[in-house]
């Protein structure tokens, strides 16, 4: 089954936090509703892996729905607090995020008769495929409002942009530990040092040989 198809066989729930009814804006275009609305955050709502916001987590959320000719024009802002870990001291860490958008909720075409039209061409269906469509007057926003999110977010989120991070021999914290430090040993010596500890042993293995030498000499 086509996108398309997909699409117009869509049976959106009204009771989805994240699906908004059109219906009391209306089809005039200039037609205006502001929605403030807290929702749950959904599962794995930000970066994997790397920070996001908890499922469940508040999402204050302020849009503003404008009717077009061609569908609903929805732009608002998201705030929410993520948590995740500082990628230089592993602590963990928690900041607030704030996403905007601005996304075009597309009617589906109809006829004079407000039946829909028949599936477009093969050559147009990949200009159809990144389209969103208003569902029996009803949006899902959750799709604009993960990818907002995910671009609002850090990649590699520190606790703060002074963090030492962790020591790379031992892995202490460089931030609670600020005189730490190893002595550094040259590498271009390292194989020397150990050619030197090696014939050190070797002597004292030799000296120890000849002092039995001279006792059974002694003794004789």
């Amino acid at each position: 089954m086509r996108k398309r198809e997909q699409a117009l066989n869509a049976r959106l729930d009204h009771l989805n936090p994240l699906v908004f009814d059109t219906h009391e804006l209306g089809r005039r275009p200039g037609a205006l509703r502001k929605v403030t609305r807290s929702v749950p955050a959904p599962k794995d709502f930000g970066i994997a892996g790397v920070i996001g916001a908890p499922e469940g987590a508040p999402v204050a959320l302020d849009l503003r729905l404008e009717s077009v000719m061609e569908g609903v024009l929805v732009t608002g802002t998201a705030r929410a607090s993520a948590e995740g870990e500082c990628v230089r001291c592993l602590e963990p860490l928690s900041q607030e995020v704030a996403a905007d958008f601005q996304e075009m909720f597309s009617y589906h075409e109809s006829d004079s008769r407000g039946r829909v039209r028949a599936e477009p061409a093969d050559d147009a269906e990949g200009e159809d495929e990144d389209r969103l469509y208003v569902e029996d007057g009803l949006f899902d926003l959750e799709p604009v409002l993960r990818d907002a999110v995910v671009l609002a977010l850090p990649m590699q989120p520190v606790c703060r942009e002074t963090c030492a991070g962790l020591c790379s021999t031992c892995g202490i914290r460089l931030d609670e530990n600020p005189d730490h430090h190893h002595d550094a040993v040259d590498i271009r010596w390292a194989a020397l040092q150990g050619l030197a500890e090696t014939v050190k042993d070797g002597e004292k293995d030799n000296m120890g040989g000849a002092e039995a030498g001279v006792d059974e000499k002694q003794e004789k």
